[in-house]
């Protein structure tokens, strides 16, 4: 027999399934413009680029960046609910976890962008920008960890604080260097005319783009984490 639950477990489902399914839009969407967009693009002639690329970019930057928002907003509040009834159910008089969360990994992009934007060239190339945002997640991660080691805090609240962490990284990128510069280059495009600065800021793109590529795999893995392996303590 079928039971439908009332309250605030339905809720909590109507979250979980538009967390989940805003997040499979905005990663799917992402691979697919680093693994198949990107490539494609560069296999066309300038003046079928110019027809046949802005309408496809367009749409899928739309959902690109929207799927983002819902995904790190929705799965904020499931956080912060389940931070709260983790400290009430201690008896905690406070919790550091949200207040840690927004400082570090804010930081953690902060610092990110002025490589990403440096006048350093050097910075810039694939392997050691992939090193240098590797360290930022590693060390707000661990921050993380260490700020929020008073015994109470459960695997979900501390995977998900990384993991959602690094999902709050990506959308900044999203929006702060993906979508800024894509708008410009996809106009650009559709008038068949590319100014001096468009080669910096398709750079730039590119690069970003990969790095939310590959931050995915740890963003998914911590979230897999939260309620399968207990690796920072009780799952419940």
């Amino acid at each position: 027999m079928i039971h439908f639950p009332s309250g605030a477990i339905t809720l909590e489902i109507i979250l979980r399934w538009l967390h989940l399914l805003a997040g499979i839009t905005w990663f799917g969407v992402g691979y697919f413009l680093v693994l198949a967009g990107l490539p494609w693009q560069r296999e066309l002639d300038p003046g079928t680029r110019s027809k046949a690329a802005p309408p496809l970019l367009r749409r899928a930057l739309w959902w690109y960046r929207w799927a983002s928002l819902v995904t790190v907003f929705v799965g904020l509040w499931l956080w912060m609910r389940e931070v709260a009834a983790d400290r009430r159910g201690a008896g905690a008089p406070a919790s550091s976890a949200i207040w840690s969360f927004f400082l570090l990994w804010t930081l953690a992009y902060v610092v990110y962008m002025g490589v990403l934007m440096s006048p350093v060239e050097a910075l810039r190339k694939g392997p050691v920008l992939a090193v240098i945002t590797a360290a930022l997640v590693v060390a707000a991660g661990y921050a993380f960890l260490r700020i929020n080691s008073h015994g109470w805090e459960t695997n979900r609240v501390l995977a998900i604080g990384i993991g959602g962490g690094i999902g709050w990284f990506m959308m900044f990128n999203l929006w702060g260097v993906i979508w800024r510069f894509q708008k410009r280059l996809v106009a650009w495009t559709a008038a068949g005319s590319m100014p001096p600065e468009a080669e910096r800021m398709a750079r730039l793109t590119v690069l970003a783009a990969q790095t939310n590529a590959w931050l995915s795999l740890p963003l998914l893995f911590f979230m897999a984490t939260a309620s399968h392996y207990p690796i920072f303590g009780s799952l419940t």
